[in-house]
């Protein structure tokens, strides 16, 4: 009885400091509830030692908080900082992520987003589950890891992992990223020398000459005055003799 509950004690605690930890980085506060843990006192249990360290957890909260706030105007200086050396070396951020999904076959789409208000799902996107990658029109190396090099087009979410919210935002900054020139945008060059302008070719046919018009004379016949057919005149006038104004 006393193992199964001491380490329950000991769950739950770890539990408790990860969870209001995480959710108070997310929304940005500059200050955190400082948890103390004491030793829990249950019945007929002698317990020797404390379940958790409550000076680890708030260090690395405030060091969080800080790199939050040094990369939040200027996020292409994270992609140089040794912090992200350690965490991904030379490699694209979305390299080592693997998607959940069930059963055997991913889905054609990843989820809409990651982050709903202060609730994080399990395994978030390459870019929500890192606070310090913030996606930007200037944070040209973060951009080029979407495009290929081969083609010039984004990679599919399906092979990043981008959550679509994600995805959106990249389009969207690899778009005015181009307009600003930071990213070369590929063009195929086509050659016209040796096309051929004219109207000699087989293709087009020969352009008659312009008419001659005299003076007096209209450029078509209709222009001109005509005298109706009389017998014409006749027989239309018979058909409409109740409707003519005298």
């Amino acid at each position: 009885m006393a193992t199964p509950m001491r380490s329950f004690g000991r769950l739950l605690c770890r539990t408790n400091i990860l969870r209001q930890g995480f959710q108070e980085v997310r929304g940005g506060n500059a200050t955190l509830p400082v948890i103390r843990c004491h030793q829990v006192g249950i019945p007929f249990v002698q317990v020797n030692r404390l379940f958790c360290t409550p000076a680890s957890i708030e260090k690395d909260v405030a060091d969080t908080l800080d790199a939050l706030s040094r990369y939040k105007d200027r996020p292409w200086d994270y992609l140089e900082s040794e912090e992200y050396i350690d965490r991904y070396g030379s490699k694209p951020v979305w390299f080592d992520y693997r998607r959940n999904h069930k059963g055997a076959i991913p889905r054609q789409k990843t989820r809409k987003t990651c982050i709903r208000g202060n609730k994080t799902c399990g395994n978030p996107c390459p870019i929500c589950r890192d606070p310090n990658v913030l996606i930007h029109y200037q944070n040209v190396k973060l951009l080029q890891q979407f495009v290929s090099p081969y083609t010039g087009l984004v990679l599919d979410p399906t092979r990043t992992g981008v959550c679509m919210k994600q995805q959106k935002r990249l389009n969207q900054a690899l778009e005015t990223a181009k307009d600003h020139g930071l990213i070369s945008v590929h063009a195929p060059h086509v050659d016209f020398s040796g096309e051929d302008y004219s109207n000699s070719h087989s293709a087009v046919g020969s352009t008659p000459p312009t008419p001659v018009v005299k003076a007096g004379e209209s450029w078509y016949y209709w222009y001109g005055n005509m005298d109706p057919d009389e017998r014409e005149l006749a027989r239309v006038k018979k058909i409409y003799k109740a409707y003519l104004k005298k």
